[in-house]
């Protein structure tokens, strides 16, 4: 079931398809669809992240859980939706409300759409910690070989030379904490913009915090303003909008 890791990460990661513990993900993918179960996102964007954020290229990582479980959402960023999705996540809805807060109207207005491609081409690794699931069943995918593909991809971030910005939201992400050891790295924390939790997220200002990090890294500042879906279909992601 599972496409080929991008190449340019093929490189980084190491030859990990062939591991025996990749293997069995790859095995249980395969009984999932012949169970006839919906996975979600689709196969072809299931490596979106690492296909859209090459190794050399990332300057933030943005940790998210698992794939949207309704149909049509996820196309494998984190936090994104595919641009035609209405209404919106609340989850995403409070991360525009916080961006608008954080940086200014002047500098943020909440678009009509979703997708978060613009900040991937940009260098932010968009990486949920499982990156499949089963449609309508939230965090089915857990603990059956994602985690440890992803501890890898986090791993070889944290061995890169120049400064990565991770952003950790909720208890999930911030229990990877303890992973990010390279002293030339930062991290930006806060509670998830989940419903659940938004009052503590509201305020934390991550993003221009993100920015801050970088300027003093010498390194280029992320545009957190979006394209329009018709530009953002243009890029050639998202085929038929």
């Amino acid at each position: 079931m599972l496409p080929e890791i991008p190449e340019n990460w093929r490189d980084t990661l190491g030859d990990v398809s062939q591991e025996q513990w990749y293997r069995g993900l790859d095995a249980f993918l395969d009984a999932e669809t012949a169970a006839g179960r919906a996975i979600l996102p689709a196969r072809e964007d299931v490596f979106n992240a690492l296909r859209l954020t090459p190794p050399g290229e990332v300057k933030v990582v943005l940790l998210g859980q698992d794939p949207y479980p309704t149909p049509g959402h996820a196309h494998g960023l984190c936090f994104s939706v595919r641009p035609d999705v209405r209404p919106l996540p609340r989850s995403l809805n409070n991360v525009f409300k916080e961006l608008r807060s954080d940086l200014g109207g002047e500098n943020f207005q909440p678009p009509a759409h979703g997708c978060l491609e613009s900040w991937a081409r940009q260098g932010v690794l968009m990486l949920n910690t499982v990156l499949t699931v089963r449609a309508r069943e939230a965090n089915s995918h857990q603990k059956r070989g994602w985690e440890i593909f992803t501890d890898r991809v986090i791993a070889a971030v944290n061995a890169m030379p120049k400064t990565v910005v991770f952003v950790l939201w909720g208890n999930q992400a911030r229990a990877k904490r303890k992973a990010i050891t390279g002293a030339q790295h930062r991290i930006v924390e806060s509670a998830h913009p989940s419903p659940l939790s938004a009052r503590l997220f509201f305020g934390c200002r991550c993003f221009s915090a993100v920015n801050r990090h970088l300027a003093e890294a010498g390194r280029a500042a992320i545009d957190w303003r979006l394209p329009d879906a018709t530009e953002t279909a243009s890029k050639g992601l998202l085929p038929g909008f």
